[in-house]
């Protein structure tokens, strides 16, 4: 009968690799970019605005000059129902009863979405369907 020698680094490893890993399942973890249903409605906001600002104030930073052409374009482009919406002050008008979701897409996933022109990215919202 033939004698194996097993090393002990690939023993580890092989035990490794079959071992049930704890990786958080990713509908699980938080988005940083998101802002969801029950977050507008836990943030007690009144308008869009208000919501981001108590859930993600990050999203209405100011993103310096990102633009030789466009010395205006260092705040996102707002977008609702992924149609132009207008400036981040626009985010005023849209009462958070109406709200789904809030997204913020940086510069690339902008273009990516929506096309160029958006060198400090996009907020979208996606409003409640009416029942």
């Amino acid at each position: 009968m033939p004698h194996f020698h097993v090393s002990p680094l690939l023993l580890t490893a092989a035990l490794c690799a079959c071992a049930s890993t704890n990786r958080l399942d990713p509908a699980l973890t938080a988005n940083t970019e998101i802002i969801s249903q029950e977050q507008v409605i836990s943030s007690r906001g009144l308008t869009a605005y208000d919501v981001i600002q108590k859930v993600h104030a990050n999203f209405l930073s100011y993103r310096g000059e990102n633009s030789f052409i466009d010395k205006g374009a260092s705040m996102p482009m707002v977008f609702v129902d992924d149609q132009v919406y207008g400036p981040v002050s626009t985010l005023r008008n849209i009462p958070a009863t109406q709200i789904a979701e809030i997204r913020l897409y940086r510069s690339w996933e902008a273009v990516l979405k929506y096309g160029s022109g958006l060198p400090a990215g996009a907020i979208s919202i996606k409003t409640r369907l009416e029942n």
